[in-house]
């Protein structure tokens, strides 16, 4: 069955009628044809706009959006419902509070499923007939026609949750991972990379728009067969290779701009560990699959892989979300994770982000359909009303456009596809690096699971400038930089850190800007010296230790103004040898937060060092002006001082030279030798003066609050499960205390819609920009 649609009106099957075009009834209609066409139940046992009774509740009558019964006698003898549907227009991720009222009537109508749709996502739920529902049971799927009568199998359907879903995919992952282990003898790993392939072979093969479809082991080897037969043999010889690798190439064909495998990257297990993978797997569509589900699962499994030697590269999720609502960043603003390791930063930003655009245009929504179903709307005829829902859905569809991330390349999207609200999101404001390899394409694959924003991840030398990564271009950065590793001595710049493409550059000049031209030209010069990488930090003179010279690096990406957030070690906080360190990073950035953190939280990632998480704001010009200023008034007094006790020091000592009655020779050499001691002196005075009372009057003068917080839990046990997290209170407070405080400008973008005519403008900062589809 096909969705009816003619000049403004839409076709009910149920009703046998045509209806006026609304985006709620586009959005039912299509669910009735998904009912009917992916899940085999018929016209005869459903209906809609039904009106709910639940007189003994004492809570009147309610009309459900779509009701489904095991059978079309049960709809005739008005038996209970098996199915009920709630439908909205929305385009925005499902959220459980909005569809209680739904829940209610699917409990009041003796339903066993609730489904929640809209014309984004659909979600389902088992409902509780015994009691109101304070949180709703999400579900996996609801059962099809065919299996209605077998209560084995709904059973079996009501008891996997999504919360179960999620460890069930992850205990998958594990268990595929052991196959590979066993049979196969990889690291831990090199195993993780193997699944990683196969599970991209799974989404590409499951994108197909049959959602039937699934990559299972009977259609790889029916396919398998297909292709030895009638394929192989016209490749050409060195195309002639395994089916198992000739699926792998056309996977890495197809995610080649992502650069998630090289080119000369193969399967690396054998075709039986291959099959046995396939076949644990094909249980799961990865392309139906909510993104909470597999990418919650996606991981869980990357934490529970990388622990001991690769810990390092994973965030608990509790401290990332953690970090990321302390610096609440916004749309328009750039965020950068220089060492994003598992990408958790790189994820949790995107996604809040991309949350707080979806209810700004949910929000904008309402006041455009204020404007047109004004109070003149109910006086109109029915053909006047018609013309205004369908601008109305015009209206919608062009909105909609906005939050909705082209399936396409970057490079080839159109300038009006560039503009979206939700691409530019994903393709300009989201950069991260990896030195290790893996990392960064593990970084790729879990933000393609999550739902993606993976475009600007790369892998590379985090301290060194790459595409879209230099110095001054952002707005908020989130890390978890490598504790303990130092960078050697002798280390030093290569022709890999080298920009020498034309084109490149070009668009490089035309997307970041004129300075970025400067930093590559700068960093080009510096490799033709040799130039060593400690020697292009400040840092570098006092310390090696890579987290030290993040730190810095942190503060050189940073605009002036833009707000940090870093996985310490405590030792940055109290260890004498690095009070330089400290002494640098508050001449360049006020200090917005310290929290420490129980060291439970990183020991299920196989870390054993206690962390803190402090959080910056990099200094704006003013500040930076203001602290220039009471530096270089301490140091006039200080040098004032020093000098005042020098001078008497010099005439003493310049008397007893007299008063010796030295020849004129020795006498001028003796005064000079005493010059150059006094000169020595006094560098060695003032310099530790400054050192100790000039540190303090400048503290004393530059002074503000710094917020520091001991918690005791932070949600995650040594053994990596589940505990009270004190963080969520914390993060409640401190979003009161820095708006009270104004700790930081608000740089977002202020986005609204306008229409004019038949257009509709996006208005972003007073610019308007027509909105095409």
């Amino acid at each position: 069955m096909e969705i009816k649609i003619d000049n403004n009106k839409i076709f009910s099957p149920l009703r046998n009628k045509w209806l006026i075009l609304t985006p709620e009834e586009e959005v039912r209609q299509n669910y009735i044809c998904r009912l009917i066409n992916a899940y085999g139940y018929s016209l005869e046992q459903m209906d809609e706009e039904l009106k709910v009774n639940n007189s003994h509740r004492g809570q009147g009558k309610a009309r459900a959006d779509i009701v489904i019964w095991k059978s079309k006698e049960d709809k005739k003898n008005k038996k209970s419902a098996f199915i009920v549907v709630e439908c909205k227009a929305e385009t925005v991720k499902i959220k459980q509070e909005d569809y209680y009222q739904g829940a209610n009537y699917a409990a009041w109508s003796g339903a066993n499923f609730f489904v929640t749709t809209n014309a984004r996502e659909t979600k389902f739920f088992k409902v509780d007939k015994d009691s109101l529902p304070k949180e709703l049971d999400e579900i996996i799927d609801i059962p099809k026609a065919a299996i209605i009568n077998d209560q084995k199998k709904i059973d079996k359907l009501l008891s996997q949750t999504k919360a179960f879903s999620r460890d069930e995919f992850a205990k998958l992952l594990q268990k595929c991972h052991n196959i590979i282990r066993n049979n196969d003898k990889l690291s831990p790993e090199a195993a993780f990379d193997e699944i990683s392939k196969i599970l991209f072979m799974k989404i590409r093969y499951e994108r197909n728009p049959d959602e039937d479809v699934l990559f299972s082991l009977d259609k790889f080897q029916r396919d398998e067969k297909h292709f030895e037969k009638n394929i192989k043999k016209h490749l050409p010889i060195e195309a002639q290779m395994p089916y198992m690798q000739y699926l792998f190439k056309a996977t890495k064909d197809e995610f080649a701009e992502d650069k998630l495998f090289d080119s000369f990257e193969t399967i690396k297990i054998k075709q039986y560990s291959f099959e046995q993978i396939v076949k644990e797997l094909e249980k799961y569509n990865l392309s139906a699959t909510s993104d909470d589900i597999k990418g919650i699962a996606f991981e869980h499994f990357l934490g529970t892989t990388f622990r001991g030697e690769l810990g390092q590269f994973f965030t608990p999720r509790t401290i990332v979300d953690f970090m990321v609502e302390v610096l609440d960043p916004k749309e328009g603003e750039t965020v950068c994770d220089p060492t994003c390791g598992s990408g958790g930063f790189l994820i949790k930003s995107f996604e809040y982000i991309r949350d707080k655009i979806e209810k700004d245009v949910e929000e904008n929504k309402k006041v455009l359909k204020a404007i047109l179903f004004n109070g003149e709307y109910e006086k109109m005829t029915e053909e006047q009303q018609s013309k205004v829902n369908e601008k109305y859905n015009e209206i919608l569809k062009k909105i909609n456009y906005d939050i909705n991330i082209p399936n396409k390349s970057y490079s080839k999207q159109s300038k009006s596809e560039r503009n979206r609200r939700i691409s530019k999101l994903s393709s300009s404001c989201i950069y991260g690096t990896d030195a290790n390899p893996r990392m960064a394409r593990t970084s790729k694959m879990n933000m393609i699971m999550h739902g993606d924003g993976h475009g600007g991840v790369h892998h590379h030398d985090g301290l060194i400038n790459i595409n879209g990564i230099f110095e001054g271009r952002f707005d908020v950065i989130l890390t978890n930089p490598p504790f303990g590793a130092r960078v050697e001595k002798d280390y030093k710049l290569s022709e890999t850190d080298r920009f020498y493409d034309d084109v490149i550059l070009n668009e490089y000049k035309e997307h970041y800007g004129e300075d970025c031209i400067k930093q590559i030209n700068e960093l080009n010069n510096a490799i033709d010296k040799g130039q060593k990488v400690l020697d292009r930090f400040d840092l570098g003179k006092v310390s090696g230790l890579t987290e030290v010279l993040f730190m810095e690096r942190c503060l050189n990406l940073l605009k002036k103004g833009g707000r940090m957030g870093i996985v310490l070690p405590e030792g940055i906080l109290n260890n004498a040898n690095l009070q330089k360190v400290r002494d640098y990073i508050e001449s360049k950035a006020k200090i917005l937060l310290i929290t420490s953190i129980p060291s439970d939280v990183f020991i299920a990632s196989g870390a054993t060092i206690k962390p803190s998480l402090l959080f910056f704001k990099k200094f704006t010009e003013q500040e930076e002006n203001q602290y220039a200023q009471i530096k270089a008034k301490v140091e006039k007094e200080i040098k004032e001082s020093v000098q005042k006790e020098i001078d008497k020091y010099f005439k003493t000592e310049k008397d007893k030279i007299i008063l010796l009655n030295l020849t004129s020779k020795k006498s001028i050499a003796t005064l000079n030798l005493l010059e150059k001691k006094c000169k020595k002196l006094f560098d060695k005075e003032f310099s530790q003066q400054m050192e100790t009372i000039g540190k303090e009057k400048i503290k004393k003068l530059f002074n503000y609050e710094i917020p520091m917080v001991q918690v005791e839990k932070a949600g995650i046990t040594t053994t990596g499960g589940q505990c009270e997290n004190e963080l969520i209170k914390v993060a409640e407070e401190f979003k009161k205390y820095r708006e009270e405080k104004q700790l930081w400008q608000d740089n977002s973008l202020r986005v609204t819609y306008k229409l004019q005519n038949d257009d509709l403008l996006r208005i972003i900062n007073g610019e308007e920009q027509v909105i095409n589809e």
